[in-house]
């Protein structure tokens, strides 16, 4: 069933080494226009994935309560607390790119979007990996240019990759005939986490700072309003 999730967290792994190699020989100016790409990709992503749903309202209720329930958790500050953690512990000099910036946008990069939750809910309900094996040849990539631009950060972020997509398909298989009964539930989670990657790309282009975090547990009540609505 996780077969998906360990061949993409490896590739996260593995791109982000071959990234810190290459940052040492990219210049600044480089690396700063390929994240602005970046982020325009990201926006891009966001879009296609909106087209998605058929009930728009599922999509504000999602996003407005999930935002709540964020906000009370205190996701972004549990996640930036931890990748602080991680910044003290491993980062020796003081200089270079911040360790808590890269964990967490990799993080929110590679774990919230269209393909993280489809995939790994077709890795629990039907052990198909296609998905994942082709998100994970992206995010490879993604990995390679995050790292030389944002450090070893996004090297820690493959951890994130394990634990969300891993829970989803364990997930996935327990609530299978809850997903299986309607089926616009799996189209509604996906309008719900493009509106996110939609927010992420504004961050990393600089243009917003929105706490993208604290709206996660939107992605995942669809499968509650589905029922009702």
């Amino acid at each position: 069933m996780l077969t998906g999730t360990l061949v993409n967290t490896a590739t996260v792994m593995i791109g982000s080494v071959i990234g810190l190699f290459l940052g040492n020989l990219l210049p600044e100016r480089l690396r700063d226009t390929v994240m602005k790409g970046l982020g325009l990709c990201t926006l891009f992503i966001g879009v296609t994935g909106m087209l998605d749903g058929g009930n728009a309202l599922i999509t504000i209720i999602s996003v407005a309560v999930g935002a709540v329930i964020g906000e009370l958790c205190d996701l972004d500050g549990r996640l930036n607390r931890f990748a602080d953690g991680l910044e003290a512990r491993f980062k020796r000099d003081g200089k270079g790119p911040s360790i808590a910036e890269g964990f967490v946008t990799a993080s929110l990069v590679f774990c919230v979007g269209a393909m993280t939750i489809v995939g790994a809910l077709n890795d629990g309900l039907t052990g198909n990996h296609e998905m994942l094996f082709t998100k994970a040849t992206l995010d490879f990539v993604s990995s390679m240019i995050f790292a030389s631009s944002l450090g070893i950060g996004v090297l820690f972020a493959a951890v994130s990759v394990l634990v969300l997509e891993g829970g989803i398909a364990c997930l996935a298989s327990l609530v299978a005939p809850v997903l299986q009964q309607n089926a616009s539930t799996i189209p509604e989670m996906t309008v719900v986490g493009s509106v996110l990657i939609m927010g992420l790309g504004l961050n990393i282009l600089g243009i917003t700072k929105l706490k993208v975090m604290n709206y996660l547990p939107a992605i995942f009540l669809p499968i509650l309003l589905c029922l009702f609505m």
